[in-house]
Formats: C-alpha cells, sequence, structure tokens
C-alpha cells in the first residue's frame, strides 16, 4: 500500500501555506490529518469552511458524536484527537470512553449518542426506537439534519486517516475492550 507522508508548510499550496499559518495560530499547531487535507489545493479550505460552519448541536454534543462516529469507524486519529476535544467541552476520560461505546449519563446526551451509533453503522437505516427517542430527548427535525452534517463530517476525516495512516499527534486515546457477546 501507498505510504502518506504529512506535507510540511512549504510542500502545499500557498492558499495551503495561509490555513497553516491560522491553524498554527489558532490550535498552536497543524495536526497531522488537516495538513494531510493540503495534498489538494481545495480540500483543506473546504473541510474547514464545512468543519466551521453553523450548528443546532453545542460543541458538548458535537464532541460526543464525533467520538462514537470515530469509535464505529475504528479511527484511531480521531478517537485520540476527539477525546482531547472532548476533555476541552466538560467530558472526563471515563465520560469519552462511556460515549465511544455510545452510552451516556445524561438522557438526553445518550439519545443524541445512540441515534448516532445506529446512523452510522446501519449508513441511516435506523432502528424507529432510536429516532423516536431522539425526539423524546427534546430533539428536533433541525438538529436531526445537523447531526447527519456532523457524522458526515466525522466520516470523511475517518476515512481519510483509516486510509493514509498518517502518524497520530495526539496522545492516544485508550482502546476499548471488544464488546462481548
Amino acid at each position: 500500500m501507498k505510504t502518506f507522508n504529512v506535507p510540511r508548510r512549504d510542500e502545499v499550496s500557498n492558499t495551503n501555506q495561509v490555513l497553516f499559518d491560522s491553524l498554527s495560530r489558532s490550535l498552536g499547531m497543524v495536526p497531522n490529518l488537516y495538513a494531510t487535507m493540503a495534498y489538494s489545493d481545495s480540500g483543506l479550505a473546504r473541510y474547514l469552511a464545512f468543519q466551521g460552519g453553523k450548528s443546532s448541536l453545542s460543541n458538548k454534543e458535537k464532541e460526543a458524536v464525533n467520538l462514537v462516529v470515530s469509535e464505529v469507524n475504528g479511527c484511531r486519529y480521531c478517537q485520540s484527537a476527539h477525546t482531547v476535544l472532548g476533555k476541552m467541552n466538560g467530558f472526563s476520560e471515563s465520560d469519552t470512553i462511556d460515549l465511544r461505546a455510545g452510552l451516556s449519563l445524561s438522557p438526553k446526551l445518550d439519545a443524541l449518542v445512540k441515534l448516532t451509533k445506529d446512523i452510522t453503522e446501519t449508513k441511516g437505516r435506523v432502528a424507529e426506537s432510536a429516532l423516536e427517542a431522539f425526539y423524546v430527548a427534546g430533539y428536533n427535525d433541525g438538529n436531526l439534519i445537523d447531526l447527519i452534517l456532523q457524522i458526515s463530517d466525522k466520516i470523511a476525516m475517518n476515512y481519510l486517516h483509516n486510509l493514509t495512516q498518517i502518524e497520530i499527534d495526539f496522545p492516544l486515546a485508550t482502546e476499548l475492550a471488544p464488546a462481548k457477546i
């Protein structure tokens, strides 16, 4: 299989160099997965615009979604990055592990993560009970659309890392034990 290297600032287009500088200022680094998107002259800008769009989901809800989707898709990079980001948004280490397993002690967040897991595993062909629980928890149709968009954001990054296997530049997330059947 092809080996992918993380492109350096001097190896990317001028447009991407500006984005690298902006990411460095705001995050203190250019995450390797973002840098990998700079192989495309338009991919990084396009992704950042999509990711930065308005959403009815809170940052905490978005991080819960990111953790669930990354676990379902087996993306170690995103599991690790979103464990860090989840903690920055108020989750404990054990919360991040529970979320990756599709669970939350908060009834509203639990409905969100269960539907997220179901959507991701079934490619949108969810159990009626999961969708109903989402609405009963207080979410609405607009939240459902924003949930689908958040899932699609994370699937793109999961697939990018799963394909490229670029180096993980975040502390590695705890691996979950396989579910007992």
